[in-house]
């Protein structure tokens, strides 16, 4: 799935939109702590491209499917371990540049975010621009079969995130 975005401030609001209703109708519901951590991973993710780039574009959204699986149980160890896969591709080739925020300063945390709420990101050069991903697993203690994820601290600069 994807959606292609103006270069324009108002884009991420509608990305937040289009990314809650994607993840309502492949079962995350909008109060699970994955879908506010995938919103805010859409969110940043979008801002950087719309305010670092001036051009457009293309928002893509990868949800495992959950409907599929022999057994109830292998579906829900499925859904359990699944991953979902957030890209953003831009016109830009200027490579995301992590920056330590000072205090006060209202902007620069960004991609501190995304390392320490994503369990992995990266990017690449797609074309004559960039792609910029991330990833979140899925994890869940209801699954039907003992599934652990390791909530590891990720480390930035000299800052610290743990996601829990």
């Amino acid at each position: 799935m994807q959606l292609e975005i103006r270069p324009d401030p108002a884009e991420v609001g509608r990305a937040r939109r289009w990314a809650r209703s994607r993840l309502a109708g492949s079962g995350i519901e909008a109060d699970e702590p994955l879908a506010e951590t995938l919103i805010l991973l859409v969110s940043e993710l979008v801002t950087n491209a719309v305010v670092h780039t001036g051009r457009p574009a293309v928002l893509r959204l990868s949800l495992p499917s959950f409907a599929t699986g022999p057994t109830a149980g292998e579906r829900a160890v499925a859904e359990a371990v699944a991953t979902v896969r957030l890209e953003v591709l831009d016109a830009s080739a200027r490579p995301p540049r992590p920056r330590c925020a000072d205090g006060d300063e209202t902007n620069g945390r960004g991609l501190a975010l995304v390392d320490g709420l994503a369990d992995r990101w990266g990017w690449s050069s797609e074309g004559a621009g960039k792609r910029i991903w991330c990833e979140v697993d899925r994890c869940s203690a209801t699954a039907a079969t003992a599934v652990t994820c390791d909530a590891a601290p990720a480390a930035y600069g000299d800052l610290a995130f743990e996601v829990v």
